[in-house]
Parts: C-alpha cells; structure tokens; sequence
C-alpha cells in the first residue's frame, strides 16, 4: 500500500512538473519554457526564428546578418528560475519540463503537442504534422505527404531552395508548403497571392501549376470570334509551349498563340524553329488570360 502510495505521487510530481507554467511561456513561433544562447553572436533568445529575424534583418548591418545554426545550440535558459544549463529537457535546478515535445538531436522544444512532431534522421531536423502521416524522399531529399507517395514527380532537392516568390528558405521554414504539378515547391500562401494576380504558372519553369482546360476553352471561343485581319491571315509563327515543351510552327493570332500538341495557351513565341528554341522573342513566358 505504501508503495503504491508512493509511485502515485511521484507520478503526481512528474505530471506537475510537466504541466506547471506550460503555455504561458515562449514567443509567437513556439510555446516553451526555456530560451536559448545563440552559439554565433553568445546572445539569448526565445527560439532560433526570434534569432534569424533579429540578426538577419534588413536593419542589421548587412556584414553582422547570420543565421543561428540549430545544431550547434548547447546553452538554454529556464523561463521559470532563469538557471543556465546544458541542452536537456527538464531544468536542473527547478526540475520543471521545458518542453512537452524534445528533440536532442535539434535542441528543439515545444509545449504545443498537437502539431504531432518527429524527428526525421534524413531530413536532419524535426518536422511536424505525425510521422505516420509522411514519408522521405531521397530524391526531393525532404518529407512529402504519403498521399503523394506515389504521385509526386521528384526535382532534386525540391526544397533546399529560397521560395521564388518571398525568397525565404523552404526546407526549414514554419509556413505552409505545396508542391505544383511540375514538382517545384513553393509557400501555399504565395501561391495563393499568385492567383489573386491572375498568375497560374511556376515562378521556376512556367508550367501551369493548376488545371487550366476551363480556360483553355474560353480562350478557344476568344479567338474563333475574333478573325485575323487579312494581312495577317497567312502568317505563321513559331511557339514553344511552356507545359509540354513542344516547339512549333503555329498561325498568328493577336490573342494568344494554342500549342496543338497538349492544347494549352501557356506559350511563348520564339525567332525560330526547333533548333533554336531558346532564342525568344520575350524573356517573358506568353500567358495567354491573365491582366498583366
């Protein structure tokens, strides 16, 4: 009985030890209860992200900008009795849990458990989201919904890349990622704002990153109702299309130009035929319905 008695309070202890000040602490990318000391600069912040937007700022002296390299973090801070000490989950002086979730391998920690993370060795850093939910590829040498296990074409490092639109690295950012039809990756909110613009094809290569037939058609009716005039009737151009990488001799048309080999308006004229398709006239991808 008293045994008994003893392992439930110190099953108490542990679950208050667990729980005492959690989610009161922390900074707007993640709740903790410990800060860290920036190995780079000796400084000390709530997270990594709190680092990199103090120290790699457009207001920081541009040859002081760094970012704070994660693995090297060695120092945290308690938030509750401030004592300093080497990387570990629970504080040594207070005993309090500074993060419910804990990555040895990343420093990381996280009193938010509900974004399901996990450490993946291949990616090197710890992701989020449940690892039953995603798997590796070797290829795009990052994590991918299992959904698109077997659909996703692969791009060499799809992500060890900036974003072609806000420039901000993927492969460890917190926002949002998608990945388009022609394997690019990008931010799901700058694609988003890409459609507000009436823009609809990949910042990297230009293939369309949505199903366009819908306006394939309207475009088809566009230029059937609106004749060439005579002394361009007979005029002949060539196109590459951006979508299925076709070069061919097409008739002109002032509205748009359509590849007949996949039926798509999202081309660009070239100078001349197959053997120089990368001489163009624009250095612009043509696409055809949008306002510019």
């Amino acid at each position: 009985m008293e045994m008994g008695f003893q392992e439930n309070q110190q099953n108490q202890e542990l679950t208050n030890l667990m729980e005492i000040g959690s989610g009161h602490y922390g900074c707007s990318h993640y709740r903790r209860r410990c800060k860290i000391r920036a190995p780079c600069c000796d400084e000390v912040f709530d997270c990594r992200h709190c680092h990199n937007e103090a120290k790699d700022s457009l207001q920081t002296e541009q040859l002081l900008r760094h970012d704070l390299p994660r693995h090297d973090v060695s120092k945290v801070i308690c938030s509750l009795c401030e004592t300093e000490q080497d990387v570990q989950q629970n504080c040594i002086s207070c005993g309090v849990c500074m993060g419910k979730y804990f990555c040895s391998k990343c420093k990381f920690f996280d009193d938010d458990l509900t974004k399901k993370q996990y450490h993946c060795d291949e990616c090197g850093i710890c992701r989020t989201g449940g690892e039953e939910n995603f798997f590796h590829c070797k290829r795009c040498r990052c994590c991918y919904s299992k959904v698109m296990e077997d659909k996703h074409r692969c791009v060499e490092g799809a992500m060890h890349h900036n974003c072609p639109v806000c420039f901000e690295y993927l492969f460890d950012s917190t926002r949002d990622i998608t990945v388009l039809r022609c394997g690019h990756t990008m931010h799901l909110q700058c694609t988003k704002d890409m459609g507000l613009h009436n823009r609809y094809t990949c910042p990297v290569c230009s293939k369309s990153i949505c199903d366009m037939s819908n306006m394939w058609k309207k475009l088809d009716e566009e230029v059937a109702a609106y004749p060439m005039p005579k002394v361009y009737e007979d005029k002949m151009v060539w196109i590459l299309c951006n979508d299925c990488g076709s070069n061919l001799n097409v008739r002109f048309h002032l509205i748009a130009h359509k590849c007949t080999s996949c039926g798509s308006y999202n081309t660009r004229q070239t100078q001349r035929g197959p053997d120089a398709t990368h001489s163009c006239s624009s250095g612009v991808p043509q696409i055809v319905g949008s306002t510019g």
